[in-house]
């Protein structure tokens, strides 16, 4: 099936940050300790949670792709939700880790003079993580994966991390060490409104909202239908990058089965045209016109 294979594909993008993250934290925490770098060592800390992230959202593609059982009638599909639900929170506390570091830095500057080589792992970083975020990003809107999509914005939240740790070093390098802090609060602000953004989104998932244009556009679609007479109900909801669709129409009650039944799978191909990840559940029902009240003529 073509939604496993995408999610078998998205494992790439994890696997792939999982690799960057284990070299480059690897990479900052020694350079920062020879180059005597407080920020570089911090910013290399940084992406040793990144490969926590990383690894949850590779266990939730995983557990994913199970099939449906006894205890899961429509699969594990919302594991990928959870994941992005658990990288949004490591985001989160990383940002808020950097927020703090960057206040407690304003109050009490550092006065040791960090190695340039520092400044040039960081920059090196920064563009190796928008790399692999632009793949990331690329991966998520193919496959349609939010997990996918979580890690993408978990690595350009760290290009920005590294980023600012470049600008503060050559800050402190040229003796203007309070630019190191501000840069850094710029970036901790940033990697917490990116880590809120996956978040509401995946709770907006994990509680069955449904995009409202979709709810619009499906329903158009669905009343201009051969031999639908009126929609009375539509429900979605999303597991993962599955579409759960629910709907009843009516129909010309002197309609057989065969010609009802044609109906429902014309309403079924319609709507998987416009997605394909869909299962659809249509409902028949016979089409009612109610009486006209009869008006009443005036009592002598």
């Amino acid at each position: 099936m073509e939604l496993y294979t995408n999610l078998r594909q998205g494992e790439k993008g994890a696997w792939l940050s999982i690799g960057t993250y284990l070299i480059l934290s690897s990479a900052k925490l020694t350079i920062g300790y020879i180059g005597t770098s407080e920020a570089l060592k911090a910013d290399g800390l940084n992406n040793t949670t990144d490969i926590i992230a990383s690894i949850a959202v590779l266990v939730g593609l995983r557990i994913a792709q199970r099939p449906p059982d006894s205890n899961h009638q429509y699969g594990h599909l919302r594991a990928e939700t959870v994941a992005s639900l658990v990288a949004s929170f490591i985001m989160l506390v990383v940002g808020l880790q950097v927020l703090v570091s960057s206040l407690k830095s304003l109050w009490e500057p550092t006065g040791t003079t960090p190695s340039l080589l520092t400044a040039y792992v960081a920059i090196g970083s920064a563009v190796i993580m928008y790399v692999v975020y632009r793949y990331n990003l690329a991966l998520s809107k193919k496959i349609k994966s939010a997990a996918v999509k979580a890690a993408a914005f978990d690595n350009r939240s760290d290009a920005l991390v590294s980023i600012g740790t470049a600008i503060g070093i050559f800050g402190a390098i040229f003796g203007f060490p309070i630019i190191d802090s501000l840069t850094a609060l710029i970036v901790a602000f940033l990697i917490i409104k990116t880590a809120v953004e996956i978040f509401w989104e995946a709770v907006q998932s994990l509680t069955d909202a449904f995009d409202i244009d979709e709810v619009e556009t499906l329903s158009v679609l669905i009343r201009n239908v051969d031999g639908v007479m009126e929609l009375l109900d539509f429900k979605g909801r999303a597991h993962g990058n599955m579409y759960f669709i629910d709907v009843t129409v009516t129909v010309d009650p002197y309609l057989n089965v065969f010609e009802s039944h044609r109906i429902t799978e014309e309403i079924e191909h319609t709507i998987m045209r416009e997605n394909r990840f869909c299962q659809v559940l249509v409902h028949i029902e016979p089409h009612i016109i109610p009486p006209q009240n009869e008006e009443k003529s005036p009592t002598n």
